[in-house]
């Protein structure tokens, strides 16, 4: 009990000193002026000295080896197309090595011709002081990785940051005025926020869970759930806030596991300030699945979570979706749903057919499986 009050004290003095601090995240931040366009070379299309006013631009960041930024870029030039009188799509170059930035520069340019209509957008390379510096890390985005999206808008204020698969509707609004910065600004630094709680509460939490080092140690999932209760009493916004979701599956599930599928099936669905929380059911359903003797319909809601991921994937070309299926059809399995497990490998085999380059040997342990999933009764292997 000393150690809840303890970790109380220390969730109402951070909450405190975010609001007093009003959430100053960044440097740059929404609603900002926009920060100069410094690169090193232009490469295609036409070069940009400065942002004019009564243009909105969309600056994208990325690199010849990211595949989610390559996967994206039809998408981008599309947008370019559409908003060609309103809108100028500039895409920077980052991360490229610079031990012989002529070598990289020319590898950039290799790789723009090769793109051909795909990058149909004026293109940059980084100036290695400056860029990154200016943009990224001025905004705090630099542990988000690329690809990365600004957009400035007609006043020449920042106006979103963001991944380019969510472009669509933002751009929208911003081109016929209906965009709100205010409410932007305020999402951003909420979300900061709440991230910055969700990180410091999540170090406090781990003291409930088990030490493996420590053979003395015990696992305490009931104070860890009247800790968790009450910091979502006095921050509701938090309840499936990535690291306060994993703590409490994972306290529900040696516990109490309907209550854990409960709150499972609401996390998986009910977005928290980065999105929704598959990931964190499916990982935390993957480290007790051989420690916890855990009821079946975790198992189903395992394979659930599996599905969210897969229908929002943006870009599924650049992810082993074989995988997803696969690990998805285990699921079924450990909840004895035979018949599903059967169905979803059978899709995970067609999916890895589909692929343009397919291994043999990934093909014949997928078939392998399904085989067995054919053959055995409900005997977890």
């Amino acid at each position: 009990m000393r150690a809840i009050c303890k970790l109380l004290l220390l969730f109402f003095q951070i909450t405190f000193t975010l609001h007093a601090q009003d959430v100053q995240v960044s440097l740059l931040n929404i609603g900002d002026a926009s920060p100069p366009l410094r690169v090193n070379q232009w490469i295609k299309g036409t070069p940009i000295d400065k942002f004019e006013k009564g243009k909105v631009y969309v600056i994208e960041f990325w690199a010849t080896w990211c595949k989610p930024c390559i996967a994206a870029m039809p998408h981008l030039s599309a947008l370019a197309r559409e908003y060609k009188d309103e809108v100028t799509v500039v895409g920077i170059d980052i991360y490229e090595s610079k031990v012989k930035p002529v070598k990289s520069n020319k590898k950039v340019k290799a790789f723009v011709d090769s793109m051909g209509k795909r990058m149909d957008f004026n293109v940059a390379i980084e100036d290695s002081n400056f860029t990154v510096a200016d943009w990224l890390v001025g905004a705090g985005e630099q542990n988000s990785g690329i690809p990365r999206t600004f957009v400035i808008d007609a006043d020449g204020k920042l106006a979103w940051i963001g991944h380019p698969s969510e472009l669509d509707e933002v751009l929208h609004k911003i081109v016929n005025g209906t965009w709100d910065i205010k409410d932007e600004l305020n999402r951003r630094n909420e979300n900061r926020r709440l991230a910055i709680l969700d990180d410091s509460l999540n170090y406090e939490l781990i003291r409930f869970t088990r030490n493996n080092y420590n053979m003395n140690d015990t696992d305490r999932p009931d104070s860890a759930l009247l800790m968790i209760d009450e910091i979502v009493r006095n921050e509701p916004n938090l309840k499936y806030a990535p690291f306060i979701a994993s703590h409490t599956f994972s306290a529900l599930l040696k516990t109490n596991t309907h209550k854990a599928f409960e709150y499972g099936k609401m996390a998986i669905v009910k977005p928290g300030y980065s999105g929704l929380c598959y990931d964190r059911i499916i990982g935390t359903i993957e480290v007790y699945r051989d420690k916890l003797n855990l009821p079946s319909e975790i198992y189903e809601l395992g394979a659930e979570a599996y599905q969210v991921e897969i229908d929002h994937i943006p870009y599924p070309e650049v992810v082993n979706m074989a995988r997803l299926y696969y690990n998805m059809a285990e699921m079924y399995w450990y909840a004895k749903n035979k018949s599903k497990a059967i169905e979803t490998m059978q899709k995970g085999i067609e999916t890895l057919k589909n692929r343009k380059v397919v291994s043999k040997r990934d093909v014949d342990a997928f078939e392998a499986r399904l085989q067995q999933y054919k053959n055995m009764s409900y005997k977890i292997i």
